[in-house]
């Protein structure tokens, strides 16, 4: 069976390391996961060229089973594949395709990713959160406090005209969204629980603001911490960081592809912290 992760910048993902990992410790020699650079463009000539997929013929020797995407991918998937699930459907996105029938079926792992990694750090149900970023990552983080009893929210953005999308995911997760500006980031930010879905660096400048919130959830995981990390840890708040999300949703799409409950979780953190630490040696050698 074959899988791999598309998106683009590709060279930088983990998940090559945390599914072979799963793969070795499962037993699943037949099994491989490779990373392919692919953008918007690509996305439908690549998934076509992806054959045999698992179901499609009478022999599934070296089939396709599945694949992780990123950005900026999983919005424009939707359309190419067969099924969505309903999570998929309401966050406007699938980082997870599985071929099963010879048919390609989307699902969203990222909003299991958030909620695990949120109860992983004991940060409890939160009363109130602000999202910073409007993004794929947003919607989805929209749907994880959806389902951990929030139906209402906060979105900092730089432009509100570009963050339509993710106000219509909103709309149909049933959760009130007030869309503001980072102007009004202090009055934003006394709340539980705020979620950067802000790439790397891009919240830095807002770390000295940020240190007095009781809980960071920042998507970032290399370098870490961040700015923005490292001051809400020294003020005593609770940081979770981007890896715990990427960890529990990559064994979320192995349990998917595989079909298989016995993921071996620790074993793909081990994995996983393995390749960040060697990075960050070969940043500072």
């Amino acid at each position: 069976m074959r899988a791999a992760v598309m998106g683009s910048p590709i060279g930088h993902s983990l998940s090559p390391y945390l599914h072979r990992a799963a793969y070795q410790a499962m037993g699943l020699d037949g099994w491989s996961y490779e990373a392919f650079e692919c953008d918007e463009a690509r996305l439908p000539g690549l998934l076509g060229e992806l054959v045999p997929v698992r179901g499609q013929g009478p022999d599934d020797a070296d089939a396709w089973a599945g694949l992780s995407l990123t950005m900026p991918l999983k919005r424009a998937v939707l359309p190419l594949l067969d099924t969505v699930s309903e999570l998929a459907l309401e966050v406007g996105g699938a980082n997870t395709v599985v071929f099963r029938d010879g048919l390609r079926h989307g699902h969203n792992t990222d909003v299991h990713g958030i909620e695990q990694a949120l109860a992983e750090a004991g940060v409890p149900a939160p009363r109130s959160a602000t999202v910073l970023g409007g993004g794929a990552t947003a919607a989805s983080a929209l749907a994880a406090l959806r389902n951990l009893g929030l139906f209402s929210a906060t979105l900092l953005v730089r432009d509100p005209a570009r963050a339509g999308e993710t106000v219509e995911v909103a709309e149909r997760l049933g959760v009130a969204l007030a869309v503001e500006t980072f102007d009004k980031l202090d009055a934003l930010t006394r709340v539980d629980l705020v979620v950067s879905t802000l790439p790397g660096g891009a919240a830095d400048a807002f770390a000295d603001r940020l240190a007095r919130v009781p809980a960071l959830f920042d998507v970032v995981y290399s370098p870490w911490p961040t700015s923005a990390a490292a001051a809400v840890q020294a003020a005593g708040g609770t940081v979770v960081g981007g890896f715990s999300m990427l960890l529990h949703q990559a064994v979320r799409q192995v349990e998917l592809m595989t079909g298989r409950t016995d993921v071996p979780v620790e074993i793909m953190r081990a994995a996983g912290e393995a390749e960040l630490a060697r990075r960050s040696a070969s940043r500072t050698d």
